[in-house]
Formats: C-alpha cells, structure tokens, sequence
C-alpha cells in the first residue's frame, strides 16, 4: 500500500472507533431507537440519489436492513443507553468474527479451520474476561445486549456474503433505507411520542452533529473510502485495519467521556482483538486491478457492516 493509502485506512478505523463516543453523546439527546431511526435516515437521504440503483437482489437488501440496521443498531444504542460504556462497546461488539465463523459454518457449509477455532476460543475468553470487568462495575444486562447486537451483525455479514454486491457503498445507502420506518415504530411504541418530539424539539448543533457524523461521516465517508481501498488492494491487506477500532474507541472515550481503562478490560482487549486476528486469517494474496469490484475469490461486500 502507498504511505497515502495507509493513511486513510488508519483514518477510517479511527472515524469507525470515535463513532462509539459520538453515539454516547447522542444518547444524551435522542432516545436511542429513535436516535438510531435518524441515523439512518440521515444516511440514506439524499445518498440514495446519488448512488444508482441497487445491484443486488431487494431481497438481500431487506434482509440486511433489518438484522444489521434495526437488530444490531438497535440494540447496540440500547445497550449503550442502558449503561454500556462507549469503549467497552467498541470491543465487545468485535466478537462478531465469531458469530459470522458460527453462523458460516451452518449456513454455507464452511469448515472452520483449527486455527480459527483457536481464535474462536482465545476471542470467547476475552468475552469473559470483559464480562467479568463490566459485573464489577456495571449493568450485565446492557453487556448482554452488545453481545446480542454482535451475534445479528455476524448473522448480517452471511446474509451480505451470500448478498456478494459489487459495491460496498451503493448497497449500504441503499440498506439504511430498510431500518428507518421499524424503528421509528419501535421508538413511538416503546419510547413514547411525548419523549421522541420533546427530544426533536430540543434539538441543538451538538444533537445534529452527532447524527451527521454517525450517518455521513461513519457511513458514507466510512463504508466509501473503505471500498475504495479494497477495490485497489487485496482484502487482506485492507481488512487488518479494522483491529483498529476498537484502540480507537477505547482511547477517545477515555479521551472524551473519561472512561477508566481497567488492566482487566486491557486484558480483555488484547484476547478479543488477539482472538479476532486468528478467527479472520488472511487469504492467499490475489491479483487486483483498479477498478475491479471485488478482490478475486473475496467480494467488496464483506466490508459491508464493519461499523
């Protein structure tokens, strides 16, 4: 990779990491399933415009819409909103490599190798370790949640490999148009009326900043240039990056929020991120033009998701 391209891969795992912390902060504005509806909508629109057509089945799109927009978002910012501290979120939610290697497994039939088993394991206890961590000093139940918010974006991820579309970013715009309706039923049904308009009614320059930023900063900018990387090198050059997120989203939301740092949640980090590397080893390097859609054997759609 060029020193340019690496550069923008360190930037996009960190827009991805800092997304933690911003949604924390949007949480102080938004009830969290309609502060996620926003997020959506704000995606998707004018985006949709912008970006064609979709390429791949509206199967496939629904399908993703609701696993990975109104399943996985929406308990992730209702776990966060339920007491899950930003940092820990960006780690926890790692263990989705595991649920995609499970689900895959079942699914489409592929035999994880033992060192992916390996990494299965040493990801698993880094679970627990965390687990441990957050029943010293917070909410199990909203841990619970990320965990459940991981296992539907790995879920998500077999749903966007059997999905295979040629462009990462047409088909996430195009898939953010899928969650907005259910959750904002969701918001009204559970969060009230009366809570979701006092909060659009008090809506201030940081509240519409932390929606543009988890929509076109996060989303468009994120899922656009993370593409793009991977229309010009292999994924297994590009794909390590995201190992990023969850340095990043621990340290801004120490940085930030003033989030303690435990030796156990550190602990739990280096498993996790130790156990995801070995979960998503790297294929043999393949030849890649310019311009082409997917690396060969490897489609752009497996970033879909990432954040």
């Amino acid at each position: 990779m060029r020193p340019a391209h690496l550069a923008l891969a360190v930037l996009v795992a960190a827009v991805w990491g800092v997304n933690f912390t911003v949604i924390e902060i949007g949480l102080g504005h938004f009830p969290p399933l309609l502060f996620s509806a926003l997020r959506f909508l704000a995606a998707a629109l004018p985006a949709v415009f912008l970006v064609g057509r979709p390429k791949v089945a509206w199967k496939w799109i629904v399908a993703v819409g609701l696993v990975l927009g109104v399943a996985k978002f929406g308990l992730l910012f209702v776990g966060m909103d339920a007491g899950m501290p930003a940092g820990l979120s960006s780690l926890v939610l790692q263990i989705q490599a595991v649920f995609t290697a499970g689900i895959a497994a079942v699914v489409l039939r592929e035999r994880p190798t033992r060192l992916r088993l390996c990494g299965m394991a040493v990801a698993l206890a880094g679970i627990g370790v965390a687990a441990v961590d957050e029943g010293a000093s917070g909410p199990l139940g909203a841990f619970a949640l990320l965990v459940a918010a991981a296992a539907c974006w790995g879920a998500s991820n077999v749903l966007t490999r059997k999905a295979s579309p040629p462009d990462a970013l047409n088909f996430m715009v195009w898939v953010s148009t899928v969650p907005v309706l259910p959750l904002l039923a969701l918001s009204l049904l559970t969060e009230g009326p009366s809570r979701d308009l006092a909060a659009l009614r008090a809506l201030d320059w940081q509240g519409a900043g932390t929606i543009v930023y988890v929509a076109w900063i996060t989303t468009v900018f994120g899922f656009g240039a993370w593409g793009w990387l991977l229309r010009r090198h292999p994924a297994s050059s590009v794909a390590p990056f995201s190992l990023l997120v969850p340095v990043f989203g621990m340290s801004s939301a120490a940085v930030f929020l003033d989030e303690p740092v435990s030796a156990l949640r550190w602990c739990a980090a280096a498993l996790l991120v130790g156990g995801v590397a070995l979960t998503s080893p790297a294929p043999a390097r393949r030849d890649v033009r310019p311009g082409d859609g997917a690396v060969r054997g490897r489609p752009v759609a497996e970033a879909v998701g990432k954040r």
